[in-house]
C-alpha cells in the first residue's frame, strides 16, 4: 500500500463556495474534481489541477491555498474575459446540502478555447493518472468535450490510467439523452469508474448496483466501484461494504468526492479494493463530520496508513 506516488492530473471546474455560518457566509472553494485533487494530494500523490479561473479577487486566494496544500497549479489557466464560477450552499437539519450556482460565464467553460491550452494539454498527456467527471464534460461545449475525451485516450495510449466519476447534474445538460451518450463514451475510456446509485437511477433507470456495474462494464470501463451513499458501496467483485459508523453529519458536501479520491489514492498504492473502500469510507465519514467540501486537516484526518475499520 506504500508504493510510490503517482503523477495525477485532475480536470474540471473550481468555484468559489459560499457556506452559511449563522447570519453570515464563509468564503471557500469547491468543485468535484478539485475536491478529489486536494484529497489525492493530501495522500501524498503528485497532483496537478487542469482548469481555468477568471482574473478576479477570488483567484489569487484560491491558487495560494491550493499551492499550500501541495497542489500543482501550473495547469490552471487565467481568462481575463470570464469570471470564476460561484455557488452557495444551504444545509438542512440532516446535513444534506442544496446548491445554487452562478457558473454560466465561468472561465472553466471555455478551457479548451484558451490560447495556452495546447501547452497545458501537452503536460497533461504524460500524466500517470487522469481524473475527470461527468460534470467536467457537462460544463464544456461540444468541442471541449471531444478534446477532454481525446486527452483521456492519449493518456491511456501513453500507458497511463483514467479515472471517471459519473457525477450527474441534470441542470447542466440540454437533455438526459446527451448526458447518457457522454457518460457511456467516457466510461468506455476509463480504467476506474465511480458511478453513484442516485445518479444512475436517473441516467440508467435502475437502482440495482449489480445492474449499474454490469452496464458500466459493458460500456468498456475497467474497474467499477458503485457508490451507494449512506448504504456504502459495491466493490468490483460484487461484495457490498457498509459505510463507517457516523454520528450526526454536519455537512455532506463533498462526501462522494472524498470517497472516490480515497479509493483511488489507495488503489494506486496497490491496496486491495476492500482495503481501498474501507479507507474511502473513513475519509468520507471524516469529511461529513466537518464543515465544507474540503475540511482543514486535523489530528483525525485519515490520510495515511491503512484503514482501521473492519468489514462487517
Amino acid at each position: 500500500m506504500l508504493a510510490g506516488r503517482k503523477r495525477i492530473v485532475c480536470v474540471g471546474e473550481a468555484m468559489v463556495e459560499l457556506a452559511p455560518r449563522g447570519t453570515a457566509w464563509d468564503v471557500g472553494y469547491g468543485g468535484d474534481t478539485l475536491n478529489q485533487a486536494l484529497h489525492l494530494a493530501r495522500f501524498g500523490h503528485d497532483v496537478a489541477y487542469f482548469s481555468a479561473l477568471g482574473v478576479d479577487p477570488f483567484a489569487p486566494r484560491m491558487l495560494g491555498d491550493w499551492a499550500r496544500e501541495g497542489l500543482d497549479t501550473s495547469l490552471v489557466l487565467r481568462d481575463p474575459e470570464r469570471a470564476t464560477g460561484l455557488y452557495a450552499i444551504s444545509i438542512d437539519s440532516q446535513g444534506e446540502r442544496r446548491f445554487t450556482y452562478w457558473r454560466s460565464h465561468s472561465a472553466a467553460r471555455q478551457l479548451f478555447a484558451h490560447p495556452d491550452v495546447n501547452t497545458a494539454m501537452a503536460q497533461a498527456e504524460v500524466a500517470e493518472v487522469l481524473v475527470y467527471s461527468l460534470i467536467s464534460l457537462a460544463i464544456l461545449p461540444e468541442y471541449g468535450r471531444e478534446a477532454l475525451l481525446g486527452l483521456a485516450r492519449e493518456v491511456r495510449r501513453r500507458g497511463g490510467k483514467v479515472a471517471f466519476d459519473g457525477n450527474y447534474r441534470a441542470s447542466l445538460w440540454q437533455d438526459i439523452g446527451l448526458a447518457q451518450v457522454w457518460r457511456s463514451r467516457a466510461a468506455g475510456e476509463a480504467d476506474y469508474g465511480f458511478p453513484t446509485i442516485d445518479d444512475e437511477r436517473e441516467l440508467s433507470g435502475t437502482e440495482d448496483a449489480d445492474e449499474v456495474a454490469a452496464l458500466w462494464k459493458a460500456e468498456g470501463c475497467g474497474e467499477v466501484l458503485v457508490k451507494l451513499g449512506g448504504k456504502g458501496c459495491r466493490l468490483p467483485d460484487g461484495e457490498f461494504v457498509p459505510p463507517a459508523m457516523l454520528l450526526k453529519p454536519v455537512d455532506s458536501s463533498g462526501a462522494g468526492d472524498a470517497f472516490s479520491a480515497g479509493y483511488l489514492a489507495c488503489r494506486l498504492r496497490d491496496a486491495s479494493p476492500l482495503e481501498a473502500a474501507l479507507k474511502a469510507h473513513e475519509l468520507a465519514g471524516w469529511t461529513v463530520m466537518r464543515g465544507g467540501a474540503i475540511p482543514p486537516r486535523d489530528h483525525a484526518a485519515p490520510y495515511s496508513g491503512s484503514s482501521s475499520a473492519s468489514p462487517e
